[in-house]
């Protein structure tokens, strides 16, 4: 941010934007509580005045914005606005919150607060390890939830201007949002927001692909118009003689959930079918149930298209967990081409649009809880443990933002939602952690399963326990929720805590018996670079549990090579005269020498000469020139390309964004490098013969090997290539795919465990 005066249309475009907000409240049916607006919106204009973004404009527009999201998106009242027209006060001036208390009262205050606090320098250079951001923001659910929600407002005003920021933040916001931001506003049942994020996120992260599907779907729009017009035309007729008063809407499908369908099946756009759906959204009358009304409009539209009879989805009956209600059939349509259509009354619109808000709006003041209740329930249950490792959490939270859902009963009747693929065990943690922790079993549906039983809705399960059974480490592989994974971690870390206190003990006895204890820092760091580890927990765990020992120390604490040419593998020939003096002296030295190097060299190129000694190709997705890909520093100082969207990149650009940056490919075809491809079609004589003879005549790729076989008609296989690069890949594809009996053509993700 920088400060200058604003020009007198500067200073009208703020007045017209602030116009703007009320505008928006007006339309609201909240209280209109326009006196205390206005002070804070005078009080954040005059705090921020002069200063400007990174984008030129003037940063009061930033603070404006969001408050509009906050009142046009989600629907929140006067509080909310005022606390996200004053959210980066205390933070960027010298305003405190004992200042905004006195003048705004305690509920904005703590509001302000709970935004400052996990505001953490997200586009500054102090956003370090974001995952102890985001465990504060949910942290914040205990006290008010709206710091959430205005935080999500907060991010998405960000990703609309994210193109003023340089490219290796973009990357990390980018990730950071698809990440956690996305997922969560789905959770809390923000849809179009959740949309929007998905498909900023997937612009900045690859704009090419975002502008050739845009362009696609520019040129498609005249067809689709066309054939909605078609395919609503008999609907309109068959709602009009049940008198409702309704809308008839298409839906596009989204650029992301495109290139997703597209990347997941390996199709071009022309294959992807669905790219419309249809939504019915009526005003039920006040003459019987709102559920019975969607069930006869269902039966309006199935009377004119037949409805598959496998994808019609209930969610009047059992909401989704994050409050979604609607009624969904597929039903096939003129031209041959399935077609969704969700039934929802106004009521169900506004959740499904405005997720957490309209929830409480609609809440009659029962004293049952929702599920989305459940949900927030639990995830203050999960945040109660102070010492638990942010990233860890962060991990296992994510596991359940996206989850479907099943449906089960307790054996009194009582039903219960867990997400899909939880398992037995994860239902007796769900109950209560005691349960799961001497959880032996259980009977599904009045038969013995084991624990990692993979629940099925509508079964109905019974918990068998032992006062003898305690949690076992294996448990781990097979639990699937966040609230048996933190209970089994917080259980296990007991366990590990006596014993980083027995390896701490050991390992200092014997740096002092060697004499070094007055350069305990440096003897801890090479200590742990010299067995690959990040944290001094997990050397004195693996000391303690006998592991490692100490027999070595001296050699270890007293290379050849300074500590600085270890560490630092950009290192020259000058920086052996690194003097003992000059070596970093702890972590926090040695972090800051390798950042300090990673900011001088701005951007990586790729080549064959430097790959494998100055850069290092990631083993968790395999990338291949022409892939989209980021450089990660590791603790070691070691520079790692993972491609844009894998999924271990998303997690380190969250976590660790100061430590990304940008790089480009500039091999000349000298390196081949291994891909798995899988092939599947109609297995006719010679088929296979002519696809080896595309891949080794036509193109002169040499094969490692090859897994195929055939089933009813069917063939299947897979095929290792050496490959130079990703352009060879494509255009291969695009030969195989040529073959009439071939029908897929797909990259196989290679990991490695």
């Amino acid at each position: 941010m920088k400060q200058s005066d604003f020009t007198p249309e500067e200073e009208q475009m703020i007045e017209q934007e602030f116009r703007a907000l009320l505008d928006d409240y007006a339309h609201t049916r909240h209280s209109q509580k326009v006196e205390i607006i206005t002070k804070a919106f005078n009080f954040a204009n005059q705090a921020h005045h002069g200063v400007r973004r990174l984008s030129g404009e003037p940063y009061m527009m930033h603070p404006l914005a969001v408050a509009r999201i906050v009142v046009k998106d989600i629907g929140l009242g006067s509080t909310s606005i005022c606390s996200a027209l004053l959210h980066d006060v205390v933070e960027d001036t010298d305003y405190t919150t004992e200042d905004i208390r006195n003048l705004f009262g305690d509920k904005i205050a703590q509001i302000v607060d709970g935004l400052t606090k996990i505001s953490g320098g997200v586009f500054g250079e102090k956003a370090s390890e974001q995952a102890e951001n985001f465990r504060k923001l949910l942290l914040t659910m205990s006290d008010d939830i709206r710091v959430v929600l205005i935080k999500i407002a907060d991010r998405l005003h960000n990703m609309r201007t994210l193109g003023a920021q340089p490219l290796e933040k973009q990357y990390k916001i980018a990730g950071e949002t698809q990440y956690i931001y996305a997922p969560l506003a789905h959770r809390l049942g923000l849809f179009p927001i959740k949309t929007e994020l998905e498909n900023l996120s997937f612009r900045y992260e690859h704009p090419d692909k975002y502008a050739e599907i845009e362009k696609e779907l520019a040129a498609n729009k005249d067809a689709q118009t066309e054939w909605f017009e078609q395919f609503a035309a008999p609907i309109h007729e068959k709602l009009a003689v049940l008198g409702l008063k309704y809308s008839l809407t298409a839906r596009i499908k989204s650029p992301f959930s495109i290139w997703k369908k597209m990347s997941t099946k390996n199709i071009p756009f022309e294959e992807v079918y669905d790219l419309m759906a249809v939504r019915i959204i009526f005003t039920p009358n006040d003459t019987f149930p709102e559920k019975d009304q969607c069930w006869m409009v269902y039966s309006a539209i199935t009377e004119v298209y037949r409805p598959h009879p496998e994808r019609i989805r209930d969610w009047i009956s059992t909401p989704k967990a994050n409050g979604y209600e609607a009624l969904h059939v597929t039903v096939m349509a003129q031209n041959g081409q399935w077609v969704e259509v969700q039934i929802r009354t106004d009521r169900m619109h506004e959740l499904a649009e405005r997720g957490l808000a309209a929830h409480w709006k609609y809440k009659t003041g029962e004293s049952s809880e929702s599920e989305l209740d459940k949900w927030l329930r639990d995830i203050k249950e999960a945040l109660s443990h102070p010492d638990q490792n942010a990233m860890e959490f962060l991990g296992t939270f994510k596991l359940n933002l996206f989850a479907q859902e099943v449906f089960v009963f307790t054996p009194k009747g009582e039903i219960k939602t867990m997400p899909q693929n939880a398992t037995a065990l994860d239902f007796a943690y769900q109950l209560h952690s005691e349960l799961g922790d001497h959880c032996i079993g259980a009977k599904v549906n009045h038969s013995l399963v084991p624990l990692s039983y993979i629940l099925q809705s509508g079964d109905q399960i019974e918990i068998l326990t032992s006062a003898n059974q305690f949690p076992q480490e294996e448990w781990l592989d097979f639990v699937t929720t966040a609230k048996a994974q933190s209970c089994l971690r917080n259980y296990f870390k007991k366990e590990e805590r006596q014993y980083e206190r027995n390896g701490e003990k050991i390992f200092n006895e014997a740096v002092d018996l060697l004499g070094a204890g007055g350069i305990r820092f440096t003897a801890l760091q090479r200590t742990l670079n010299y067995y690959h580890l990040h944290q001094p927990a997990m050397l004195y765990m693996q000391i303690g549990q006998g592991n490692i020992q100490m027999t070595n120390l001296k050699d270890i604490i007293y290379p050849k090579k300074s500590l600085w040419k270890r560490i630092n593998p950009f290192a020259t020939s000058n920086d052996d005269a690194v003097t003992p003096e000059e070596e970093p002296k702890n972590t926090a030295d040695l972090s800051k020498a390798l950042l300090q190097k990673k900011k001088s060299n701005k951007k990586i190129v790729l080549t064959d000469e430097n790959l494998g000694k100055d850069y290092f190709l990631a083993d968790c997705c395999h990338p291949i020139p022409g892939d989209e890909v980021l450089g990660y520093m590791d603790d070691n100082g070691k520079i790692y390309i993972h491609k844009v969207d894998c999924a271990e990149a998303q997690l380190l650009k969250t976590s660790h964004g100061e430590r990304i940056f940008s790089a480009t490919w500039g091999t000349h075809r000298v390196q081949s490098y291994v891909e798995t491809i899988s092939l599947f079609g109609i297995d006719k004589l010679g088929v296979f013969i002519k696809v080896l003879s595309i891949i080794t005549i036509d193109f002169h790729i040499n094969v490692r090997s090859i897994n195929a076989m055939s089933e009813d008609g069917i063939f299947k296989g897979t095929i290792d290539l050496f490959i130079y690069d990703k352009q060879e890949l494509d255009d291969l594809f695009e030969a195989l795919m040529k073959l009439e009996d071939v029908k897929s053509v797909k990259r196989i993700e290679q990991t490695t465990n």
